[in-house]
């Protein structure tokens, strides 16, 4: 299958494309600097080059595609209604592409706030996730014969090089010279490792019926105070309890984010696509060091 990847040189998206390769797949990889491009080459795939605001480029990977899958996101946290925008109309236009043709379209989602089951329809309107309105305008193509899916990706994606919450909270713990967590420690926190997100994206792209919403979660509950305490032991700084009304003061844009946390179940996306996560968890991930190097 030849397949558009959006965001092919990202965290996730690079991820995504080694594993399609890996599996037969044609990978066209949107690239938009240099460095993205050469790394799109790098990993066997063909160069689209654009970005996710550049709706021309977009038409011009997909239009050859049998497939989509659609990463990228503009990661800004003081824009999330321009960001939403963006990615909404990135998934429009692959939507009146594909229209009537059957093709998957697979899309990065998010899940926290959206509740802890595949089954649980959040409001766009009151959903932290910017990306959940742009989820349902997605979910509605299955009516227009184009088969989509959302997957909820857990607020941590991990592995080696992830430069996402885990990462800053290190970097956070590391100049505070604590390892805190909020209130008691006992806040839920759902993750999974890279490699098994970017196994569920193929799944996906290749099984999932329309309109399905995928949960990549590996472990559905890690206690933050069992996060900081791995933390703490690697950085040999004490733990710290810090009250949930001064979380947003020291952990700074990561405080609300913590206090959110919650269970997160994908019993429903195992047993539909028989999706099995085999990296390390989120705690033994941490164990392994790489996140503590400077």
């Amino acid at each position: 299958m030849r397949v558009f990847v959006t965001g092919a040189s990202g965290w996730i998206g690079s991820a995504v494309t080694a594993e399609l390769i890996a599996a037969g797949h044609q990978v066209v990889g949107l690239a938009r600097s240099d460095a993205s491009a050469a790394a799109v080459a790098a990993s066997g795939a063909e160069v689209q080059r654009g970005d996710i605001t550049d709706l021309d480029s977009l038409r011009a990977g997909a239009e050859g595609a049998d497939g989509v899958i659609h990463t990228a996101f503009i990661h800004d946290f003081t824009a999330h209604a321009a960001a939403a925008d963006v990615d909404r109309a990135a998934v429009e236009l692959f939507g009146d592409l594909f229209a009537g043709s059957n093709r998957p379209l697979v899309i990065a989602s998010g899940l926290l706030g959206t509740g802890p089951t595949e089954n649980d329809k959040p409001d766009p309107a009151t959903a932290w996730s910017p990306r959940i309105g742009t989820e349902a305008i997605l979910l509605g193509f299955a009516d227009r014969g184009i088969r989509s899916s959302a997957i909820r990706l857990a607020p941590t994606v991990h592995g080696d090089g992830d430069h996402g919450f885990i990462a800053a909270l290190i970097r956070i713990d590391r100049e505070k010279g604590s390892a805190g967590y909020v209130g008691d420690g006992s806040n839920v926190w759902p993750a999974v490792h890279r490699l098994d997100a970017a196994h569920l994206f193929c799944l996906a792209l290749e099984n999932a019926p329309a309109g399905s919403v995928l949960h990549a979660v590996g472990d559905e509950a890690v206690p933050l105070r069992e996060i900081a305490e791995v933390i703490g032991r690697h950085l040999d700084v004490p733990l710290l309890s810090v009250a949930p009304e001064d979380a947003a003061e020291h952990f700074g844009w990561l405080g609300p984010i913590l206090a959110l946390g919650g269970r997160a179940s994908s019993t429903l996306t195992r047993e539909l696509l028989g999706w099995q996560p085999t990296h390390p968890g989120l705690i033994d991930d941490l164990e392994q060091g790489h996140y503590f190097r400077q």
